[in-house]
């Protein structure tokens, strides 16, 4: 488990985590949220001592990380799949690591076989592709078999399979009863892997809640009905102070009344109804509006100078 509390770094007077307060339960993955310059690396690097903090806390099972008598079996850490020597072999640098914590040559043969590292495992890891790095690192995090693992990044430059991959390796650490804090810029992964998310934006928690909770905010309240009367349900719907708009023949999202009110004001007045469901936002759409005040780094628009409009 870990928790922060008021956690604050600054820099000079730049203040980069600002009174962070969260925690990663056990048998949950907690995704971690947040725009470039959020925070989240930094938070990261304080939970693993990596960084001191100027104010607040932060614990792993109670106790700061670097107090661990056994720390690569507290915690598993991949922050930066690149931090390794690049003419190391990947099972040599994974003994090395490994002897660090008293960790003995059969469990890194073990994550190498978890990490699909076996048939590379005597190739030079600056011969590896990105890919190969991040499972190496993982690997690494892995060792000390850990109750409690902290990946940032993880699935940067895995091809689908990989990507796949990590989503299932997070969810059965999790099914395990470990705790999983995951960062990832991968919107759509992160809806189908993480329980939880914590939502940084300008140093400060902007969200804290389940992935469900998030969504269901996203999407507004609109239901989406499928109907074989739309115009009779609209009468219905307007009569009750709602509003309606048609999608398609048979289908219109009504805005303003539950699905409940709305099944109980169509089952009188003899309207069916083939389906009622709240519409699903993405968690992009979710993302982009709890952070749309919070983007510290943002592009201008492109214009297209040979467009017709850019000559006008």
């Amino acid at each position: 488990m870990i928790e922060a509390k008021d956690l604050s770094k600054r820099y000079g007077a730049k203040t980069v985590v600002d009174g962070v307060c969260f925690s990663v339960q056990p048998g949950t993955v907690t995704g971690f949220l947040g725009p470039n310059g959020a925070g989240k690396s930094t938070t990261m690097r304080m939970i693993v001592g990596l960084d001191r903090p100027t104010s607040g806390t932060v614990t792993v099972n109670g106790r700061r990380y670097v107090d661990s008598p056994a720390p690569m079996a507290e915690v598993g850490v991949l922050l930066d799949a690149g931090a390794v020597h690049p003419g190391r072999r990947a099972r040599d640098h994974l003994r090395v690591v490994a002897s660090t914590n008293a960790i003995g040559d059969r469990r890194v043969d073990e994550v190498l076989s978890l990490t699909g590292l076996e048939s590379v495992a005597r190739k030079k890891v600056g011969t590896f592709s990105l890919g190969m790095k991040q499972r190496l690192g993982i690997a690494t995090a892995l060792l000390g078999d850990p109750g409690t693992l902290v990946l940032d990044e993880p699935v940067n430059g895995l091809d689908p399979e990989g990507v796949i991959w990590v989503r299932q390796l997070c969810r059965q650490l999790a099914a395990e009863g470990r705790a999983v804090l995951l960062s990832s810029h991968l919107m759509s992964e992160m809806a189908q892997t993480a329980d939880r998310l914590v939502v940084l934006g300008r140093g400060r928690v902007i969200a804290d809640a389940s992935t469900a909770e998030l969504l269901a905010r996203a999407g507004g309240g609109v239901i989406r009905v499928r109907t074989d009367s739309p115009d009779r349900l609209g009468t219905l719907v307007a009569q009750l102070g709602a509003s309606l708009v048609r999608t398609s023949a048979d289908t219109v999202e009504v805005t303003g009344l539950t699905a409940e009110q709305i099944a109980h004001a169509a089952g009188p007045a003899g309207v069916l109804l083939y389906e009622i469901a709240p519409v699903q936002a993405s968690l992009e759409d979710a993302f982009f509006d709890l952070t749309s005040g919070s983007v510290e780094y943002r592009a201008d628009a492109v214009t297209d100078t040979d467009s017709p409009e850019a000559t006008r």
